[in-house]
């Protein structure tokens, strides 16, 4: 069996992959995501590992039985170009993780803990203790959380923000969330989704992306989550309109926003600007380059999966986490 890899995120654990496959699979790893070098080995490829998988890559992959993304996103999967007979599975793992980047956030967001280390970096003490025209600021115990998407994340997330005293609500696209027995004060479908933001302290933001949730949160969406509102993207950038982040934030229409996901991604050399605005200029972001997932446990627990499918198919047997 020939796998081509394309994830360099699995590179660190190269010798785990190779020590849980059948000892006769051929790996053929690959360090950036090069198109046209990764289409010359995909000419006899059985699996490809990766999160891109193009139109040009489809064409030259006519014995491939499985896409195996190493993440749970598939936006970047070319469907419509692949073979009937070609499966497409992804893997999580990541929610630990990023429910750990939302839980800190939502602190260090509400408190103003950011806007206090730049302002001491200053010489300024901003805290109400010096300064009587600043409020004390509100703890987590209360604050209402709204989810965008109730998935893997989401839940893993409201776990953790539970535990504070928090009080949370839902909206997902099917509205099939249980709220009573998760402890959510309530869940409902697109619909609900102005209430949610009219009632939330704090919005995570981790819905799929696709053609009913593209930029589904604008200029009525941040207006809804007002002045005190945070707002935290761990889903995908398109989700939340790039222009109306960016003016909520400089208008200052919501507190302040964490915003791990985003319009526009670097080449290899990881240089390049997160979209077409000015969002390193604003002092109530918290930027982060995609990496609210990246930790030693996500990766680790996703090559055990892959491991298990390339397993599977090697033996023929039926794969695990299919989504075509």
């Amino acid at each position: 069996m020939r796998v081509v890899i394309g994830d360099r995120n699995l590179l660190p654990h190269r010798e785990l992959l190779e020590g849980l496959v059948p000892a006769h699979t051929d790996l053929i790893w690959h360090e950036v995501f090069d198109e046209a070098a990764i289409i010359a080995d995909l000419g006899t490829a059985d699996v490809y590992v990766g999160g891109k998988f193009t139109t040009a890559m489809a064409a030259a992959s006519p014995r491939l039985q499985l896409v195996h993304v190493a993440g749970a996103g598939t936006d970047n999967i070319a469907f419509a170009s692949l073979d009937p007979r070609t499966k497409v599975a992804n893997t999580f793992h990541h929610e630990d993780s990023i429910a750990e980047y939302v839980l800190s956030t939502a602190i260090m967001l509400r408190r103003g803990f950011i806007a206090q280390d730049r302002a001491l970096r200053c010489g300024t003490w901003s805290t109400s203790v010096y300064d009587d025209a600043l409020p004390q600021p509100l703890s987590m115990n209360g604050a209402h959380i709204g989810f965008v998407g109730f998935g893997h994340i989401g839940s893993k997330s409201w776990k953790l923000l539970r535990g504070l005293g928090c009080t949370g609500s839902a909206v997902t696209g099917r509205g099939t969330v249980d709220a009573a027995a998760v402890g959510l004060s309530w869940a409902a479908d697109a619909a609900g989704l102005n209430r949610l933001m009219t009632e939330s302290d704090i919005v995570v933001v981790s819905a799929p992306l696709n053609d009913h949730t593209r930029g589904m949160i604008g200029t009525t969406e941040f207006a809804a989550l007002g002045s005190d509102g945070v707002l935290i993207n761990v889903g995908r950038g398109p989700l939340v309109q790039q222009q109306a982040l960016y003016d909520a934030l400089q208008r200052n229409l919501i507190r302040a926003a964490a915003i791990d996901v985003w319009y526009s991604y670097p080449g290899p050399d990881g240089k390049g600007d997160p979209g077409n605005l000015p969002f390193a200029e604003l002092p109530n972001l918290l930027m982060t380059p995609h990496s609210s997932g990246v930790t030693k446990d996500t990766f680790v627990g996703r090559v055990r999966d892959i491991a298990d499918n390339i397993r599977r198919l090697d033996r023929g047997l039926s794969l695990a986490r299919t989504v075509h």
